[in-house]
């Protein structure tokens, strides 16, 4: 049976409310990112940063765009949101049959962080899964220096590839090269071509590198994008460019008549890893409510700075939810959730 009528009204109240709840201290984004990086040491920002410039997102339902708040079309940082959207080119590989997701990546592209043992052994889905355990240096940046892989659950340093997971920027920003490699152009110009513009998105979003993170390829040097934010770098999209990926997704891959990225690659990306449940191929997965406790288990997130920068995808409810620069953004989920009820 179909679901009844979404309480718009009461959408709108939520996201005004979620609009009240500003982050504070984005305009001098320098000094903000300084305060949120845990790392000991090497600390220097490498990339560029841009200023926030307040709370804004968007609410779809079934297509249509029912809520907005703030600026939805001002570029902001993704911050580690940028990892889902590499999760997304890698998709393209694996669609064009260049990926395979347990083929070991020196099988697939010649770069020496993947000829020494363990590193040998990394595959794309180690990788994707943050459970390579890589243990090197890239860009002047070590993998044992983020902060983020020693929190409570993380793999110890040392763990073999595929046997424990570990969030890190260093491992991801991996990633990234190996897509380079593999692709052989720089990953914005992939995904401008293959999903950005198919999908309607704008001109405006950039994805950032560091300054020195070029791989000489072909007698070139091509850029190399990173990640994250974490020193800086990573990609810089509105909330409404990010609502369209995410409503991509939603739609299992397919845009007017034609299948920008398959619906196998999106299952694959919401499955449960096997070392860590919540999370997939990059993206954060609420199954089991450990995400967002009171937010629904129907839910899917590509999520940065700690929620703070949001892509919400809800299948169940044919929902699609986008926050920047909010904070309590479960509270803005719950809320717009419990207007939106599920087919019976």
């Amino acid at each position: 049976m179909p679901a009844d009528p979404a309480d718009l009204d009461a959408i709108g109240r939520a996201c005004a409310e979620q609009a009240r709840r500003a982050t504070d201290g984005t305009d001098d984004i320098a000094a903000y990112c300084a305060a949120q990086v845990g790392d000991a040491d090497h600390r220097e920002v490498i990339g560029p940063q841009l200023p926030g410039a307040g709370p804004s997102g968007v609410v779809v339902l079934d297509g249509s765009r029912v809520a907005e708040w703030g600026d939805p079309t001002r570029p902001e940082m993704a911050f580690s949101a940028t990892k889902s959207i590499a999760s997304l080119v890698a998709g393209l590989a694996f669609d064009d049959g260049l990926l395979g997701l347990d083929t070991r990546v020196r099988e697939a592209v010649d770069l020496p962080q993947f000829t020494a043992a363990p590193s040998d052994r990394i595959t794309w889905r180690h990788l994707l899964e943050q459970t390579s355990g890589w243990d090197g240096w890239l860009w002047g940046k070590p993998a044992s220096v983020d902060a983020q892989s020693r929190r409570r659950g993380s793999a110890a340093a040392g763990t073999p590839p595929g046997e424990g997971w570990a969030y890190n920027d260093v491992r991801v920003n991996l990633l990234c090269l190996a897509l380079t490699a593999l692709l052989r152009r720089p990953l914005p110009e992939v995904l401008a071509e293959r999903v950005m513009a198919p999908i309607g998105a704008s001109h405006n979003w950039t994805w950032h590198g560091y300054r020195n993170s070029t791989l000489p390829l072909d007698g070139r040097g091509l850029p190399v994008v990173s990640g994250g934010a974490h020193w800086g770098g990573g990609l810089w999209i509105s909330a409404s460019d990010l609502a369209l990926v995410g409503e991509l997704y939603r739609r299992r891959g397919r845009w007017d008549g034609r299948q920008v990225i398959s619906s196998t690659w999106i299952d694959l990306s919401w499955t449960p890893s096997t070392a860590n449940p919540e999370y997939g191929l990059l993206w954060w997965l609420n199954d089991h409510r450990t995400v967002f406790p009171t937010a629904p288990a129907t839910g899917r997130a590509a999520r940065g700075n700690l929620g703070r920068h949001l892509l919400w995808v809800d299948p169940a409810r044919d929902l699609v939810i986008v926050s920047r620069w909010g904070e309590q953004v479960e509270t803005l989920l719950r809320a717009v959730s419990e207007c939106v009820p599920v087919p019976r």
